[in-house]
C-alpha cells in the first residue's frame, strides 16, 4: 500500500471509530509503529486528526458548546467574583495564558489597567477586551469557532507547543470530583491539555454551576491542578468533597 493510500485508510478508520491505537494499526497494516507514528503526525499536521497518547482521535468540529451570547449573561456576578479572586495569583512581569470563555473574559477586563504583563489567549473576544490596554497580547491563531470566539486547530496547537508561561487560567464546561474537568469534544480537551502543559501553574476558574457535571471528553483530573478559584455558593457537601482533591479559593 502506498503511503498516501495508507493515510487515507487510517483517516477513514479514525473517522468511523473515533479513536485508533498505534499498535492496532501497525498490526492491521503490517508496518512498523514508527511508520504509523509518522502517518499520524502528517495527518495531525493537516488538521485531520489529533494525536493522543498511544494513538489518535478524530478532529471533530466544536459544535456542542453553548454560544457566547448565551453564556455571557449567565452567572455574571459569580464570574466577576472569581475574576477578582484570580487577580491575587498574577504578578507584574509575568506571562499568563487565558483559556477561552466568559469567566476568563471577566478576568481580562480587570487587567486592562495593568502594564507589565504578557497575555496569551485563544479567544478573540478576550483579545478585543485588551486591544486598548498597554499589555503585550498574543493571540494563538487558528480556526475560529463560530458563535463562541475560541480558536482551535493545527495553528493553535503549534503555538501552544512552543511556549512556556507562568500561569494558566483554565475554564471548564463541566467539573466532577471523580471525573475531573471535561469538555464537549476531543479538540476542546486537547487545546486545554496543551495549555496545561505550557504552564508552570494552572488555576481552574469556574462558577459553581459547573460542578457535578460531566461532558464527553476528559481534560484532566482535579489533582493535576494547583487550585480551583470559584464563587462563594459552594454547598458544604461539594466543598468537603472537592477539598480532598484540590485547594479551593
Amino acid at each position: 500500500m502506498q503511503p498516501s493510500d495508507r493515510r487515507k485508510w487510517i483517516f477513514k478508520k479514525i473517522t468511523t471509530e473515533g479513536k485508533v491505537e498505534i499498535d492496532q494499526l501497525s498490526e492491521e497494516l503490517d508496518v512498523s509503529s514508527m511508520t504509523i507514528r509518522r502517518d499520524l503526525d502528517q495527518l495531525e499536521g493537516s488538521g485531520q486528526v489529533i494525536r493522543v497518547h498511544g494513538g489518535a482521535v478524530a478532529a471533530k468540529s466544536l459544535i456542542t458548546e453553548t454560544p457566547f451570547t448565551t453564556k455571557e449573561s449567565r452567572y455574571i456576578v459569580e464570574k466577576r467574583v472569581i475574576a477578582q479572586k484570580a487577580l491575587a495569583f498574577i504578578k507584574e512581569g509575568q506571562t499568563i495564558l487565558l483559556d477561552s470563555g466568559t469567566t476568563t473574559r471577566e478576568l481580562a477586563k480587570l487587567l486592562t489597567t495593568w502594564q507589565n504583563l504578557t497575555v496569551i489567549t485563544n479567544d478573540i473576544k478576550i483579545a478585543s477586551e485588551l486591544v486598548d490596554s498597554k499589555l503585550k497580547v498574543i493571540v494563538t491563531g487558528g480556526e475560529l469557532q463560530s458563535e463562541v470566539g475560541a480558536l482551535f486547530g493545527p495553528q493553535t496547537h503549534h503555538l501552544l507547543k512552543q511556549i512556556h508561561v507562568d500561569v494558566f487560567f483554565l475554564g471548564a464546561h463541566a467539573i466532577d470530583v471523580n471525573e475531573g474537568v471535561t469538555s464537549p469534544t476531543f479538540e476542546k480537551s486537547f487545546v486545554k491539555q496543551l495549555m496545561i502543559g505550557a504552564a508552570e501553574k494552572t488555576w481552574l476558574v469556574a462558577d459553581s454551576s459547573k460542578l457535578n457535571q460531566r461532558a464527553f471528553s476528559k481534560v484532566c483530573d482535579l489533582k493535576e491542578l494547583n487550585g480551583f478559584i470559584t464563587d462563594d455558593s459552594l454547598s458544604d457537601e461539594d466543598s468537603k468533597k472537592l477539598s480532598e482533591v484540590i485547594r479551593i479559593f
